[in-house]
């Protein structure tokens, strides 16, 4: 153990002041280890933000192994205990022995480990861990970074600051003069020189990270040891009050908090998060395309740093807007076909193309100047067109005519086939068919007496191969009735004369051969005064047709269609 005439520990930027007062550098973005006793663990994590290469401070965890929970002060000054996010006012919080408050300044945790009080403060970009009561204190940084002394820094960068006018070295020395030179018998200046040069040297001065921020944070350190805040330093040195701006803020988690150009703030999106984007110039997703809809998803943190607001952007149709995640802040628009927000269609050669785009809602005419860029964002769905399948079916026969013999029945049955509902186009055998193309059979007789007989159609079927009981079937008309089943499918006539027709689309069975064979079954009705129509579509009938059928009067014709 070492006693420590200055038990604190300050997390700045990307390097660590320690409770021994050594300066570490954090290299990497993870979570590093600032103090762990007695079941507690105190944890600093950094982040990217404008650099892949460089990390920040994000925020800090307070692991308490009792009670097994951890207590994070993150950005915008939150408070989360496990996954579950506090709404931290003016009063403080006791948490599993914890207590936390906040002020327009940061956020505090205070708790009593072992013999002395331990106070954790983060204002969002800083933290600053102070013991107090006289103990032992423990080098507790865990990191395989060596420990740099500030004289090993000062001859790392002293290249660079000669070169580089963004790095003034004398701002992080002001530490060295008044009036901090009162601090420096309890707080030694070296290390937050050394902090202060390590994490300028690589990263702008932007984001609230200045010199600035190095001196206060000395400040702080200065105030826990002696008491003196040293009123009135600002003035001296230059620096600005820190801004509360960010405080409250809910970015997601690829995004943090700055100020933007007006003096307001924006979630700006990190660094390797946005790398994707940005070395394509892209603003968001890619275009998703589904069967019947498309949208396109924009990150919300691009959009902010280009100035863009959200809310002001709509599809061709101004009524249609994006939709914004709470959570991820990402901003989708879409359309569809029951909502087209002002889509256009456009056809190319096989193609058709779905069209829309991404606006702003532009100033008023009259408006002499504006300070919003022209947005204008195009996507697009494209769908290949099915190709018609020309099946070129075609009838072996231009029609089929069977002599019938049956008792005393002595006449001629014909099945022929047309392209139109008048049927005054008879399908012949070099006629191409497509598939889904309707067509329409004519049954019809030749030497029967209308007055005392009628033709019912009692069933048709098609087959795949010649024999009409073949395993495979389907129905056409079934019971005289078109198949409920087949919607195509249109009987006419039948059974009101010594002819009858139906029409269906043109259909194929699947995976097996290029013929389909249709079928019909026909019987003679004896009039005698009563109907000979079947009855179909739920309708009643006083007497059945059937019962009127003539004995041995059936007949079957068959018809072929091939490819």
């Amino acid at each position: 153990g070492v006693l420590c005439p200055c038990p604190t520990c300050t997390v700045i930027g990307s390097t660590v002041v320690n409770f021994l007062n050594y300066v570490v550098s954090v290299p990497d973005r993870c979570a590093y280890t600032l103090l762990s006793e007695s079941g507690v663990e105190l944890l600093a994590v950094f982040r990217d933000r404008r650099r892949k290469d460089f990390s920040l401070l994000d925020k800090v965890i307070l692991r308490l192994d009792g009670p097994g929970v951890n207590i994070t002060l993150g950005p915008g000054l939150r408070l989360q205990v496990d996954d579950a996010p506090l709404s931290l006012g003016s009063l403080p919080l006791s948490l599993h022995g914890v207590d936390v408050s906040k002020n327009q300044t940061g956020v505090t945790a205070t708790f009593l480990l072992s013999n002395y009080t331990t106070s954790v403060f983060f204002d969002g970009s800083t933290a600053q861990i102070h013991k107090t009561g006289r103990d032992k204190v423990q080098r507790s940084f865990s990191s395989t970074t060596p420990n740099m002394t500030v004289t090993t820094l000062l001859h790392l960068v002293a290249h660079i600051v000669e070169h580089d006018g963004s790095v003034s070295l004398h701002s992080c020395e002001l530490l060295y003069e008044a009036p901090f030179t009162s601090c420096h018998n309890l707080t030694d200046p070296d290390s937050f020189i050394g902090a202060c040069i390590n994490t300028l040297c690589t990263y702008p001065a932007v984001d609230g990270l200045s010199h600035c921020q190095f001196l206060e944070a000395y400040v702080k350190a200065c105030d826990f040891q002696t008491g003196d805040s040293l009123e009135g330093w600002r003035s001296e040195v230059g620096c600005s009050p820190p801004r509360a701006s960010c405080q409250d803020v809910l970015c997601s988690d690829h995004e943090f908090c700055v100020e933007d150009v007006s003096g307001g703030t924006i979630c700006a999106c990190r660094a390797i998060f946005a790398s994707e984007y940005r070395s394509t110039g892209a603003l968001g997703e890619p275009t998703v395309c589904d069967g019947s809809s498309a949208s396109v998803t924009l990150v919300g943190c691009l959009l902010e740093e280009k100035g863009i607001d959200y809310s002001e952007l709509h599809l061709n149709n101004q009524s249609c807007r994006g939709q914004k995640d709470n959570v991820s802040h990402m901003v989708t628009f879409g359309f569809d076909v029951n909502n087209t927000c002002g889509m256009e269609v456009e056809h190319n050669n096989s193609q058709m193309i779905y069209k829309n785009s991404i606006s702003m809602t532009t100033s008023n005419s009259s408006d002499i100047i504006t300070r919003h860029d022209i947005f204008n964002l195009d996507f697009s769905c494209f769908y290949q067109q099915p190709d018609i399948k020309t099946m070129s079916f075609r009838i072996k026969d231009s029609s089929v005519i069977q002599q019938i013999v049956s008792g005393p029945w002595n006449y001629t049955l014909t099945m022929k086939t047309f392209s139109d509902a008048g049927r005054t186009r008879a399908i012949e055998p070099s006629t191409e068919l497509r598939l889904q193309q309707s067509v329409w059979v004519e049954l019809k007789t030749d030497g029967l007496d209308d007055k005392l007989v009628a033709v019912v159609t009692d069933s048709c079927w098609a087959t795949d191969l010649p024999l009409a009981n073949s395993s495979l079937r389907y129905d056409l008309i079934v019971s005289g009735c078109s198949n409920t089943a087949d919607q195509t499918v249109k009987v006419m006539g039948n059974g009101l004369g010594t002819s009858n027709y139906f029409s269906f689309n043109m259909f194929e069975f699947s995976g097996k051969s290029d013929v389909v064979y249709l079928h019909c079954k026909l019987n003679l009705c004896a009039k005698k005064g009563n109907t000979c129509a079947p009855s179909c579509g739920g309708k009643r009938r006083r007497r059945s047709a059937r019962s009127q059928y003539e004995d041995g009067s059936s007949a079957f014709i068959t018809m072929a269609w091939t490819n």
